[in-house]
């Protein structure tokens, strides 16, 4: 309880010492990486890094990442070597926030000795932002989704 009285939800358990919260930040933005950073290393043809979709043939057809590799993460450990640069950093992605499927393939990578990131919101937040997909169809767009990105389409800056 504070001077006042008030009992804080928020401070119930204190926050980490800046040192500490510096460390743990540090280390998130090491394991995972985000769509509008993956969509502007796409566009810009950064080299080293490779886009894995981990989701399933349907899923795959019905909307990938132009530029995406397609493994499922069953078989990651079979066919990764072939296909992905083992000098290559990997980010993966599955359906969305709800999904943990990217996080599977990131281990499996991991294990396999590649350097790897999640992309955090996968396929959903790319689409969610107005990021151009395949799908089995060709290629769609949705409008941005104000509650995700900027009306714009101009990257939030953040």
């Amino acid at each position: 309880m504070s001077a006042t009285g008030i009992v804080s939800a928020v401070l119930k358990v204190p926050a980490a010492a800046p040192a500490e919260a510096a460390a743990h930040y540090a280390a998130r933005l090491a394991f995972e990486t985000d769509v509008s950073d993956v969509r502007a290393d796409l566009l810009a043809g950064v080299p080293g890094v490779v886009v894995v979709d981990s989701r399933s043939d349907a899923a795959w057809a019905q909307g990938h990442i132009p530029g995406a590799v397609h493994l499922p993460t069953a078989e990651i450990a079979e066919r990764a070597a072939e296909l992905i640069d083992p000098s290559a950093t990997v980010v993966t992605y599955c359906w969305g926030p709800g999904c943990n499927g990217a996080t599977r393939a990131a281990l499996t990578f991991a294990r396999l000795g590649y350097r790897v990131k999640e992309m955090i919101g996968g396929f959903e937040y790319w689409v969610r932002e107005g990021f151009p997909h395949e799908t089995a169809q060709g290629t769609d767009q949705r409008p941005v989704d104000d509650l995700t990105a900027p009306r714009s389409g101009i990257s939030c800056a953040c």
